[in-house]
């Protein structure tokens, strides 16, 4: 073979080699599309929630916080209303008897991950690891088996899809967000970007922690949540947690 041949196949062999590993890149982060809003519907419509016309699911996500979840847990008892909850592991840990304190006053438990991180940038091992390190320790601390689970910043990656598949959990976004993980956010805001499409039938998406957001970035949610279900109220809408929203 000559020097010239030589070259050539190297080459060759180098862009196939670069082609492959671009299309496990894409086929990794493929189901990240559906973190983006606009073409979930589209991407993976089953992942945004939609449920019982009737109904509207509230979901919140970074907990448990002991210096902001309890008040949201008034909140919601003033109005008899239960949420879903998705628990960060290592969240749970600093306060597992919040975690129980969850159940124990008939709300739903699910699994946003042990760590905050993003699965784009983990193993396939790394990222099974995550969530059923997740998923068992809120069973044991809770007594409650979850149900779904949610990536962390909302972006899957196929590696997370098939671990949850594998552990039982159902993946869940959301199709509605207030935004209210910024530091711009106020009440108005996180109202105005949450209702900015009908609520009926769809799954929401807040935060009862800060712990990956803007400090003090609860105290919005926390300000818009009344006139939230108030408005739910006033449209003859139920307000619940996923459970009650979405066919077994």
């Amino acid at each position: 073979m000559s020097s010239r041949t030589t070259v050539t196949v190297t080459r060759t062999l180098a862009v196939s080699a670069a082609v492959a590993a671009g299309g496990v890149a894409v086929a990794h982060s493929l189901p990240a599309l559906s973190s983006l809003g606009p073409l979930r519907p589209y991407v993976a419509p089953g992942l945004s929630g939609w449920g019982d016309p009737g109904h509207v699911a509230l979901t919140f996500d970074d907990g448990p916080d002991p210096r902001s979840t309890p008040l949201f847990l008034k909140e919601l008892d003033r109005a008899g209303v239960r949420a879903t909850f998705f628990l960060l592991g290592r969240m749970l840990v600093q306060a597992p008897w919040l975690g129980r304190e969850l159940v124990e006053a008939g709300h739903e438990v699910a699994v946003h991950g042990f760590q905050h991180r993003p699965m784009l940038i983990r193993s396939p091992r790394a990222t099974r690891d995550d969530i059923a390190r997740a998923r068992d320790l809120i069973a044991e601390v809770t007594g409650e088996q979850p149900r779904f689970y949610r990536p962390p910043y909302g972006v899957l990656s196929r590696s997370a899809l098939a671990a949850a598949r594998q552990l039982g959990l159902t993946p869940m976004l959301w199709s509605h967000w207030g935004r209210d993980w910024t530091a711009t956010a106020t009440p108005d805001s996180v109202l105005r970007t949450i209702t900015r499409a009908p609520l009926a039938g769809g799954t929401l998406l807040l935060h009862d922690s800060d712990v990956t957001s803007a400090p003090g970035a609860w105290h919005s949610t926390l300000g818009a949540l009344p006139r939230i279900l108030d408005l739910c109220a006033d449209q003859g809408l139920t307000v619940g947690p996923l459970r009650d929203h979405l066919p077994v």
